[in-house]
């Protein structure tokens, strides 16, 4: 009986482990749910900035950074308590570390928006050309939408979307080599748009780097589902560095 007893308890304790733990996974969750939301609001506002040469927008977007700083020190702290109080095992742990490394890559696209939206205030309306503002609007679009799939499929815990949204960064790669060269055009065709045209490829070159933290999101999930990497190295298509510039000896 007393044998019993102690199996009867042990197997209550397990019990109320498990549930906490699925109470704490699910509140880190909706933690991560907060941080995304607010870093793609970050990037709408920080290109609609920059395309509309919204000075106080861009103002904006560089304070509310310090939102999404406020969120990943909780994420990590709440992490790491579960870590230590829980001690989760397997596929459990896989979960809290997608966390962590989610949570870091979040933070990092949000420095890329703050990023963008410093810039707006060394540029006039006239500095960023039309099809300027068209190809970095649509690159944006781009790393949003990777960003958000790649959130979801953490979400849903879906590998396969997930492996979806890794092979499409090469969109984004190629669209900001099609930016980069129409910029250098663009700058070297009129001397004095040089000190604006840099301006603006350092924001198509932080867009582009959207793409590859969602992307390290998605590897991230497909880690956390699967228990492996993709075995397949990850494609890129940015083939800026192999640029030869015109009349350059």
């Amino acid at each position: 009986m007393q044998n019993e007893g102690i199996e009867l308890y042990l197997q209550n304790q397990s019990q109320v482990t498990t549930k906490a733990f699925d109470f704490d996974l699910q509140e880190l969750k909706c933690m991560v749910a907060e941080m995304g939301g607010h870093v793609e609001k970050q990037l709408l506002s920080a290109i609609d900035s920059l395309i509309n040469n919204d000075k106080e927008q861009g103002k904006q977007v560089v304070l509310g950074d310090d939102m999404l700083d406020n969120l990943q020190h909780n994420i990590e702290n709440k992490a790491i308590a579960t870590i230590a109080t829980r001690q989760p095992m397997a596929v459990d742990l896989r979960e809290v570390v997608a966390v962590l490394r989610i949570s870091s890559d979040l933070e990092r696209i949000g420095d890329l928006a703050k990023n963008i939206a410093k810039r707006v205030s060394a540029l006039t309306h006239d500095d960023v050309p039309r099809q300027a503002r068209r190809g970095l609007s649509h690159i944006m679009s781009l790393a949003i939408s990777l960003l958000t799939d790649a959130l979801d499929s953490f979400a849903g815990g879906d590998s396969g979307k997930a492996a979806a949204v890794r092979s499409r960064d090469n969109d984004i790669d190629l669209m900001y080599t099609s930016l980069f060269r129409e910029l250098l055009t663009y700058m070297m065709e009129d001397p004095g748009t040089v000190a604006p045209g840099v301006h603006l490829v350092f924001c198509a070159k932080n867009i582009e780097r959207v793409g590859d933290h969602a992307t390290n999101i998605a590897e991230s999930v497909y880690y956390m589902v699967e228990g492996r990497t993709l075995s397949d190295e990850r494609p890129k298509a940015d083939s800026t560095s192999l640029m030869r510039l015109v009349g350059a000896h």
